[in-house]
């Protein structure tokens, strides 16, 4: 019979065996290790291109961070990168976007580049031109696919010259401008020798436009399996496809937090069975953070947006939302718990169904359907104030 909550039959082999022996200790630690170690897959993003390029705003703006934020990485109209250096995301501490020299600068000559910056730590390389793609970009793309490393074009800056062409043509399409860009970009990549190439026409202030999204769809597809989620979670939600993505993976996760809340049950709650609150303030953590929701990751998008910081605020529902990490407590998750437990009601019903097929003992079954249904429900509450956010910020009629 097929997994309904896509149970990973290697990872979960062991601890279903310690469950059928009521090795509830044993259970726990191997989902433990199991979460840590999701937790500390790292994701290396090397940004490179010709100085002046827009290196680090695309940094920021992938990291949601404005350019003026003490975080930023620092910009300016002439090469400000003159040293190779991290910058990790706010909310994933596990994922670097290392901002490198462009190629051919003095102290990084282009022979000499990839060993210079030790590309061997990097997951891919995004190479970026606010121009047209010249012999440095093309000789550091060859270098890279003899490596076996993924690389990916990216034409910054699209949106000036979206303005500038539309300010100067009596019959300005958009679609045929970027056709335009695109197919130049392309066709001097391939006089240089790189065939199949794809070029991302992207706006670092508006990446909710242009080629962003289909960008993040290309890395997806071509990461390894096991860091399409890190890269997932620590995208932008720029739109509601991200957003379902993000929903989508997180519901997957359930089912191990719940097992582990089930194993390590502590917390008797009047009217509600034992859970474990720790294990549940963890996974309620992870969907703050992937879809931006406490306080500091909405401050830095009304800082992007020019959207005010109470406006975004205004529209969110769940009262898990605009709160600093160190807020959400097992208090608070205990109290929700209260309030939530008839609203949950029929997707436990729902989840006690598949209980026989994890080998969960029958004294553990109502914790695992109590913290299944619980997370389900604050993570649904919480994407849905994601969309909300998102459709605020970008000036949207809310509809959820």
């Amino acid at each position: 019979m097929d997994d309904p909550l896509n149970f990973c039959p290697e990872e979960f082999a062991g601890v279903k065996e310690a469950l059928e022996n009521n090795d509830q200790a044993a259970a726990a630690a191997k989902i433990q290790q199991y979460l840590e170690k999701q937790d500390k897959i790292p994701l290396n993003i090397g940004i490179t291109g010709e100085s002046g390029a827009g290196k680090s705003t695309f940094i920021n703006a992938f990291r949601g961070v404005d350019n003026r934020d003490e975080q930023a990485a620092p910009t300016g109209t002439v090469e400000t990168t003159m040293q190779i250096t991290k910058y990790p995301h706010p909310n994933y501490p596990n994922v670097f976007f290392w901002d490198l020299p462009g190629i051919g600068t003095t102290n990084f000559p282009a022979d000499e580049y990839l060993k210079r910056v030790e590309f061997e730590k990097f997951d891919f390389f995004i190479i970026i031109s606010d121009t047209r793609f010249r012999e440095h970009d093309v000789k550091l793309a060859q270098e890279i696919q003899k490596m076996e490393k993924k690389f990916y074009f990216v034409r910054s800056k699209i949106d000036n010259d979206v303005r500038a062409e539309e300010r100067s043509q009596r019959d300005f399409s958009l679609e045929r401008s970027l056709a335009k860009i695109k197919e130049y970009c392309i066709d001097g990549l391939e006089k240089g020798g790189i065939k199949s190439s794809k070029v991302f026409l992207v706006s670092s202030f508006d990446l909710h436009i242009y080629d962003f999204s289909c960008l993040h769809k290309t890395l997806e597809e071509e990461l390894p399996a096991h860091k399409r989620n890190v890269l997932l979670f620590s995208m932008p939600s720029i739109n509601m496809e991200i957003i379902n993505k993000k929903k989508e993976a997180f519901q997957h996760q359930i089912k191990w937090y719940s097992v582990g809340s089930a194993a390590l049950a502590g917390v008797s709650i009047p009217g509600i069975p034992a859970v474990d609150l720790m294990i549940m303030v963890k996974a309620v953590k992870s969907y703050i953070a992937g879809f931006g929701l406490h306080e500091s990751s909405l401050r830095r998008l009304s800082s992007t947006t020019g959207v005010p910081y109470d406006e975004l605020c205004a529209v969110l529902q769940s009262p898990l939302a605009a709160k600093e990490m160190e807020k959400i407590t097992t208090d608070l998750i205990q109290k929700l718990l209260i309030t939530a437990a008839s609203r949950a009601t029929s997707r436990a019903l729902e989840m006690s169904r598949f209980i026989p097929l994890f080998g969960i003992p029958v004294t553990m079954s109502l914790s695992f359907t109590t913290t299944c249904s619980a997370l389900s429900l604050f993570l649904n509450m919480l994407a849905d104030d994601a969309q909300r956010v998102f459709e605020k910020a970008l000036g949207l009629n809310t509809s959820v």
